[in-house]
């Protein structure tokens, strides 16, 4: 499809998607124009004083029953808000969170200590040169100890000799 058909479609698209929201906006003012008709009677301000107070008292007890209903209106959608908050938290606790797969790095001390420092780390890190250097001893097992089993049951013939009396 080439660029310029491309455009014309979407510029059609466009055309139509505006006219909709058009009609969407005068059927939205022709619902609140029946609204208002149907609930708001013109005002009569023809009459004498007390006529006007009677009126007045109504207009008030209308205020007062329309306010009632705007505030439970209110309170059953904050109700809603906190369920709606509440099942969007138990969601995401049953699907539980999902840690990010760690990719191994292999990065040094020192170069770790510079992308967290910046240039402020200027200590080397090399820790096995400062390690002391142990010599380790090579110990010296006696190869007679577990030898001839012979001449250890013949040293301790005089200790034979002492259950045997018994």
């Amino acid at each position: 499809m080439t660029s310029s058909r491309r455009h014309h479609l979407k510029s059609v698209i466009l055309s139509i998607a505006q006219k909709w929201l058009d009609e969407e906006a005068k059927e939205d003012i022709a619902a609140k124009e029946a609204y208002m008709a149907e609930n708001c009677p013109p005002a009569d301000t023809s009459g004498d004083q007390n006529a006007l107070m009677e009126y007045c008292k109504k207009l008030n007890a209308i205020i007062e029953r329309i306010d009632e209903e705007r505030y439970d209106i209110v309170g059953k959608v904050q109700k809603a808000d906190v369920e709606i908050e509440d099942l969007r938290i138990k969601v995401v606790d049953l699907r539980g969170v999902k840690k990010p797969a760690l990719k191994k790095v292999r990065m040094s001390a020192d170069t770790m200590l510079k992308a967290l420092l910046g240039s402020k780390h200027t200590v080397n890190m090399d820790l096995r040169a400062n390690l002391k250097q142990v010599k380790k001893e090579v110990k010296e097992e006696p190869t007679e100890a577990a030898g001839d089993w012979r001449k250890n049951i013949e040293d301790k013939a005089d200790r034979k000799k002492m259950f045997e009396t018994s």
